[in-house]
């Protein structure tokens, strides 16, 4: 199969300083790159009157960089945080100026609450002893349960929930959402006591942050941005929430021209863990149903959303390379003796996550026009008892069993691998549907 060789390196995945508007309102810490979608958009020559998938769509990369070029596009999210990140990122209609002069009000209320409980919202001017931790607002014992441990300290989280009440007290429906998606980004970045390393972990903790100032110096960056792209308002960008493995009933019939995405990859990354944080707080999750019903409608990349009636292994059964490396690693973790529930599904999570992707790339062929074009943007792995799992060819081949072309396999970058510290490829994973 033949394999494209490109120049590449680690700073590759940045995010370019010219890119930031829209990209920067709230993105995960490994998104792919505006100018990786702009590559293949000059690649496959795509046109203003053609209509782009990311069924993948995370916080909604490919949706903003089509976009700013007046390219019609969909996207499709099962992260709750993430749908509701890519459908802000893609609203440009709020007026700048009425934005930020609403946040003013918003911020002078709460900040007048906070002065009146002795707190200042810069920790310079704020004696911790003003104020009794058991008398600072904090979430019931079953939402705190959801969160990392000491993701965020008390006095940041109470300054926070007041000024979310304040928020909801005076809510305006041209602003609201992206208000909240600018407190996402603030308690991710600013608030929290998180660090991303690349994978979410919990740092040293912050006894106090300003977080109001925190969230008005997002939202005035936000306004920058529609002053700047507000050009391209009116170009189409549709957001769903919903499952990528089970298409049929979002997408019209051969509608789609083109699909830039970038699915999880087969490793032991949590994608729910990533965005915790702001999920709880922004009250998309609020107990263990709701954590467990948003997992079920994720893609099995991990074993911690693998549940007993899942079996979109079925749909690799045939496929020997897939079943020789899940048996590769049961092997290995027999004679490692690994015997942990977690360590007994690495086997089996191999097969779902495949046979996840199988399940999707067969449900989305009556969705594409003939002739579509696609690219994948996908990570060989090694987490699964350093058993090395070359994710893109393995996703050729099973295209090119459902009818698809493959075209071919880009290098895009290559990584450090954490547990084998070898250098993992990732690539972008090229076909055609011919319809």
């Amino acid at each position: 199969m033949k394999r494209n060789r490109c120049i590449t390196n680690g700073s590759v995945n940045k995010l370019n300083a010219e890119d930031r508007a829209a990209h920067d309102w709230y993105r995960f810490v490994l998104s792919f790159p505006p100018h990786l979608v702009r590559d293949y958009i000059r690649r496959f020559s795509i046109r203003s009157d053609q209509l782009v998938l990311d069924p993948f769509c995370g916080t909604g990369t490919t949706l903003v960089e089509c976009k700013k070029l007046g390219i019609p596009t969909v996207g499709i999210e099962a992260n709750p945080m993430a749908y509701f990140a890519s459908k802000v990122k893609v609203d440009w209609n709020p007026n700048p100026t009425g934005l930020t002069e609403h946040v003013n009000k918003i911020a002078e209320t709460a900040r007048a609450e906070l002065e009146s409980q002795g707190i200042e919202d810069y920790p310079a001017l704020f004696n911790m002893g003003q104020i009794q931790i058991d008398r600072l607002r904090t979430l019931s014992a079953e939402t705190q349960k959801l969160l990392l441990t000491d993701s965020i300290s008390p006095l940041p989280l109470h300054k926070t929930l007041v000024l979310l009440s304040h928020l909801k007290q005076q809510s305006d429906e041209r602003y609201t959402n992206h208000e909240m998606l600018a407190l996402a980004n603030s308690l991710v970045f600013s608030i929290s006591n998180l660090h991303f390393g690349p994978e979410v972990g919990v740092g040293p903790a912050k006894s106090d942050a300003p977080v109001i100032a925190a969230w008005l110096d997002r939202v005035y960056a936000m306004a920058d941005d529609l002053r700047q792209i507000v050009k391209a308002k009116d170009v189409p960008a549709i957001v769903y929430h919903g499952d990528s493995r089970q298409l049929s009933n979002l997408l019209e019939p051969g509608s789609i021209d083109v699909v830039i995405t970038s699915p999880p990859y087969p490793n032991e990354k949590d994608y729910t863990r990533t965005t915790r944080l702001e999920s709880v707080l922004l009250g998309f999750m609020r107990d263990k149903n709701e954590l467990q019903t948003f997992k079920r409608g994720l893609m099995r990349s991990n074993t911690r959303n693998v549940y007993k009636g899942d079996d979109d292994d079925q749909w690799v059964s045939t496929y020997p390379e897939i079943n020789r490396i899940a048996e590769d690693i049961e092997k290995r973790r027999i004679e490692l003796g690994k015997t942990s529930g977690f360590e007994r599904l690495y086997a089996r999570v191999t097969k779902l996550y495949f046979g996840g992707m199988a399940r999707h790339l067969a449900d989305l062929r009556t969705a594409l026009r003939p002739g579509a074009r696609l690219a994948y943007v996908v990570g060989d792995q090694a987490s699964y008892l350093r058993v090395m799992i070359n994710t893109g060819q393995l996703l050729a081949i099973i295209a090119r069993s459902l009818g698809y072309e493959v075209i071919g396999i880009d290098l895009f970058r290559t990584r450090l691998a954490t547990a084998t510290r070898e250098q993992l490829r990732e690539e972008v994973v090229l076909f055609r549907w011919p319809g």
